[in-house]
């Protein structure tokens, strides 16, 4: 039997796709095991979350460290000497340096509430409403040095619905974060996941290419 993949997890908040991982990897729905969930956040709710799971919970401020690339270093050293092959960003509200990145190429996932390359950065989901998209959601992609600029590897598309607030979009996209989240490290467990430059390749059964969602849904007589 192939041993778990074992996951670290960094957040800075209240951690509610740190849980969708911790629940994920408890019932076994992925073969995955969350190694440490490192906060930089003193009272985060994550770290709770992390404690209650039965998960080693670390609390590492970076408010001691002169440098992000000191930072950072002290990362991947406790990530390293916990035998982590996969970190995934959870709320972490911290840019990675190189320093980090080069440590664990190609095996840092982060998690945003937009369908990238559309709004990436900080109020993604204010910038989709703003824009007047008729769909939105949001993308598991693999972390490179840019602002979410990395290869994707899983998205799920959310449909913008009339009268629309910011936290009622928010709300149904976070809903799909949940679901899409444990998929990616569960294909990544697997070993069905290729980079080949800025393309993602999932060795997988082809789905239904006409497939499609709708915003507003078709109905009636199609053109």
């Amino acid at each position: 039997m192939t041993a778990p993949l074992q996951l670290g997890v960094l957040a800075s908040g209240s951690g509610s796709n740190l849980q969708s991982i911790l629940d994920a990897c408890g019932e076994r729905r992925i073969p995955a095991q969350v190694a440490a969930v490192i906060c930089n956040v003193p009272g985060a709710k994550a770290l709770d979350r992390a404690r209650e799971a039965g998960a080693p919970a670390v609390l590492l401020p970076h408010q001691p460290f002169a440098r992000r690339e000191e930072y950072d270093a002290r990362l991947v050293e406790e990530l390293r000497a916990r035998g982590v092959q996969l970190v995934c960003l959870a709320g972490f509200m911290r840019v990675l340096t190189p320093v980090f990145l080069s440590a664990f190429a190609e095996r840092v996932l982060n998690i945003h509430p937009s369908l990238l390359p559309a709004f990436p950065g900080m109020h993604a989901v204010r910038q989709a409403l703003q824009a007047g998209v008729r769909v939105s959601g949001c993308t598991v992609h693999i972390v490179d040095e840019g602002t979410d600029t990395g290869p994707i590897l899983i998205q799920a598309a959310v449909p913008v619905q009339e009268g629309d607030t910011e936290e009622t979009l928010a709300a149904r996209i976070l809903a799909q974060e949940h679901r899409i989240y444990p998929r990616a490290i569960q294909l990544v467990a697997e070993g069905r996941v290729e980079v080949q430059g800025r393309k993602v390749r999932i060795a997988a059964p082809q789905e239904d290419a006409a497939r499609a969602i709708w915003s507003p849904a078709l109905g009636g007589r199609q053109p």
